[in-house]
């Protein structure tokens, strides 16, 4: 059988009139130094179908990196530094054919199962993102972190672990890092040797290359879910109870401004999006980000992202200038992805101006602590103002405060939801709605939680009531016998 037959390919020259515009192979090349030898009796990594950890030993792994590496770097040859190869069914038929060709000038002898994985490797190399593409396709692994070309983590069902996966070296994995970023027009090198960006998928990226980088450049992706959660998802997953999607529903339907707040990879940012879909279609919305993640539903959105400086160091586009920017769109609601500077003073601004319904995140562990990171925040903005000043100007800003946060085993869940309620001398005074109550942990590690409202009352309750929200007591815990809860 034919090598191009074992691929699932077809033996039959390619028709010049129907194929793409495809340099041909180059001449007969040497055999390749490093794969020679008994090769190896398993394949070096799980098909796109198989689970992450069924890779072989790293001796295997390597061998078969070395091979794919060198048909890479042939099939590139061919094709032209240029080309830029997008997947598809007929990109894939003319790589098989170049591959074949190609795998028999290497003088190796490898299985047909070997053969498909090492075709699956070079298609990575070339059309994604190399070693980690396949985790990148598995649903269940929602981070991808490299550290340095030999250790590759994963997050997945909360959980850390480490892959088999591996870089042949640092230049390896600088090469994928390119990949990432050279379409969006940004840069990373030893002068500005860190960078953010996201995937063609919106996932997050962000990267750091050496001599920031001790140990080797490190890629961290956060995956983006290929289906937007909604409200009813996240009440599935424990994350919070029906009475408190009502209530945050009713929050911002009424145009109360929240701040959701948490630690990394609690969750904030997919929050943010399910309490920026509950805003009515009707409004015009501008949300502010640094890398664009935001999935919102309604039709009249304007997304704006920063940019980073161009290598002169002229061109930058700051959060806090997309937010002053925004003020002159007719905005009636402005959502900031994450609030990590002096944009913080101008984002109270807008709120204290007539841009009620405003939400944004920040990074916190308690809502106390978000009020203080708010105030840090502010005077990063330069402006020499007293601290009353400051908190008098979050405490008439802010109405509520939703504090998202991840547990050792993983799950996310909403862990307060606190009213600001006002300034009582120098403090501004919060009361927390619902809580979240540890219980303690199951005999498999899970952590028992439950959801509780505090039964108390919020004092914008009116404000609620005027947007047509009765909410019954139920909802806040109140359990009136004998009566039918209104």
């Amino acid at each position: 059988m034919s090598l191009l037959k074992r691929l699932g390919g077809t033996s039959q020259p390619t028709d010049a009139t129907t194929a793409p515009p495809i340099t041909a192979v180059a001449p007969p090349l040497p055999t390749p130094p490093a794969p020679t030898g008994s090769p190896p009796s398993e394949p070096y990594l799980a098909t796109a179908g198989a689970g992450i950890e069924d890779a072989l030993a790293p001796v295997d792994e390597q061998r078969m990196l070395e091979l794919s590496l060198w048909i890479v770097d042939r099939i590139q040859a061919s094709l032209g530094a240029q080309t830029e190869l997008k997947r598809s069914p007929e990109t894939e038929r003319q790589l098989q054919e170049r591959f074949a060709r190609i795998y028999q000038q290497a003088n190796v002898n490898l299985g047909a199962e070997q053969v498909k994985q090492l075709f699956t490797m070079v298609c990575d190399e070339l059309m994604g993102f190399g070693p980690i593409q396949h985790l990148l396709n598995d649903d269940t692994v929602s981070e991808v972190m490299v550290n340095g070309h030999q250790h590759v983590y994963i997050e997945q069902k909360g959980r850390l672990k480490l892959t088999n996966v591996r870089f042949a070296n640092d230049e390896h994995v600088l090469k994928v890092i390119d990949r990432i970023i050279r379409p969006l027009g940004r840069r990373i090198d030893r002068k500005w040797p860190m960078v953010d960006a996201r995937l063609p998928d919106g996932s997050r990226v962000n990267a750091v290359i050496p001599p920031c980088a001790i140990d080797g450049s490190t890629i961290t992706i956060r995956k983006f879910a290929k289906n937007k959660l909604k409200v009813d998802d996240l009440i599935r997953f424990g994350s919070m109870t029906p009475e408190m999607a009502e209530f945050l529903r009713a929050c911002v339907i009424s145009r109360l401004n929240i701040v959701v707040a948490g630690g990394t990879g609690s969750g904030k940012t997919t929050l943010l999006n399910v309490l920026s879909n509950f805003i009515p279609e009707e409004e015009r919305i501008v949300t502010i980000e640094d890398s664009a993640e935001l999935q919102l539903a309604q039709d009249h959105v304007v997304r704006l992202e920063s940019r980073p400086p161009e290598v002169d160091g002229s061109g930058r586009v700051t959060i806090r200038d997309l937010v002053i920017n925004s003020l002159r769109m007719r905005p009636e609601r402005i959502v900031i992805g994450e609030c990590r500077g002096g944009e913080t003073l101008d984002m109270l601004q807008a709120m204290n101006t007539g841009h009620d319904g405003s939400l944004t995140t920040l990074h916190a562990n308690t809502p106390r602590d978000a009020l203080a990171r708010m105030e840090t925040m502010t005077l990063m903005a330069g402006m020499d103002m007293p601290l009353k000043v400051i908190r008098e100007q979050i405490a008439s800003a802010i109405d509520v405060i939703v504090q998202q946060t991840r547990l050792e085993d993983g799950q996310r869940k909403v862990a307060y939801i606190t009213e600001v309620q006002g300034m009582e001398g120098d403090t501004v005074v919060l009361q927390d709605i619902f809580k979240l109550e540890i219980l303690g942990k199951a005999p498999d590690g899970k952590i028992q939680a439950e959801l509780r409202p505090t039964g108390v009352r919020p004092r914008f309750t009116p404000r609620l009531e005027a947007h047509g929200f009765k909410l019954p007591p139920s909802i806040f815990g109140a359990q009136i016998p004998g009566k039918k809860n209104w």
